[in-house]
């Protein structure tokens, strides 16, 4: 299977990517990018509110790897979303990133004045600082709240997804856009009960690797992009080698089933708007 995925405005995607969530921008950030894109890497995930991206921005021009070979996502706070604030939200993101373009732009949440921030995202697609944008955090009610009214459909929607929160009437709703799923939390965060569910250690000896591999590996064959969140060396080394085996049809839907239909974050519930609201993504501007 291809280690990248073509989305629906013709660009490809690297199927792994390196997400950089809750790692701290002090050092850390560019340590843990350097070593990800030594290893092999070539997607990087980051945000305006991981307020992380200069540190990604430093690890990409010193690590030598050509700008042309690595693909970078950054997103759009909710505070920003009015028009003109999403316009010079987007130009600090290049400010901080240090970057001539970038590779993927999401609305990070999806609340507020979204349709004015995806009209700004559309206008820099069309002036190529940005080549493909997206959603992230969309439910199937969200989706189809918003996309209708859309000129250009997301290439992507980035969810919380693992094996069990398989997110399948959103995938439904996707396909029918050819919008591709990217996969926040791929892992579980650490779910202890997922990690040590007996079907996925029991794959795990078949194939002589880890628990992790086996998740990553699924997911990979469902057509979702992930990304694996590590500040290990090792455990960021082994994170990718899910290329090498092939889960058959049987233990597809053997995991499949491990399916609970829900996960740890419900972006339709009441409240969910407002806790975010409390986040201020330029306090340290």
């Amino acid at each position: 299977m291809s280690k990248t995925f073509k989305l629906n405005d013709g660009n490809e995607i690297p199927a792994l990517g390196f997400g950089v969530f809750q790692v701290p921008a002090d050092g850390s950030t560019k340590e843990a990018v350097l070593t990800a894109l030594k290893a092999g890497y070539r997607h990087i995930d980051t945000a305006v509110a991981y307020f992380n991206e200069q540190e990604v921005g430093e690890a990409i021009r010193e690590s030598g790897v050509p700008r042309d070979e690595i693909w970078v996502t950054s997103k759009l706070w909710f505070q920003d979303y009015k028009y003109e604030d999403a316009k010079k939200a987007l130009d600090l993101s290049f400010r901080k990133l240090g970057l001539e373009y970038i590779d993927l732009y999401l609305l990070h949440q999806p609340y507020g004045p979204v349709e004015e921030a995806w009209q700004a995202l559309e206008e820099a697609k069309q002036a190529g600082k940005v080549r493909s944008i997206g959603v992230s955090n969309m439910t199937p009610k969200l989706y189809q709240k918003y996309v209708p009214h859309f000129n250009e459909k997301p290439a992507v929607d980035q969810v919380e997804f693992n094996p069990y929160f398989q997110q399948k009437e959103l995938r439904q709703l996707l396909a029918k856009d050819d919008v591709v799923l990217e996969a926040w939390a791929p892992l579980g965060q650490g779910d202890q009960g997922l990690l040590s569910e007996p079907l996925l250690q029991k794959l795990a000896q078949k194939y002589e690797k880890n628990v992790g591999q086996i998740i990553l590996r699924f997911e990979h064959q469902e057509g979702v992009i992930v990304f694996p969140k590590s500040v290990h060396a090792e455990r960021i080394k082994t994170n990718q080698e899910i290329f090498d085996f092939t889960l058959n049809s049987a233990e597809m839907d053997a995991i499949r089933a491990l399916d609970k239909g829900h996960g740890r974050h419900d972006p339709d519930a009441p409240g969910v708007e407002e806790m975010l609201r409390q986040y201020d993504v330029h306090a340290n501007d």
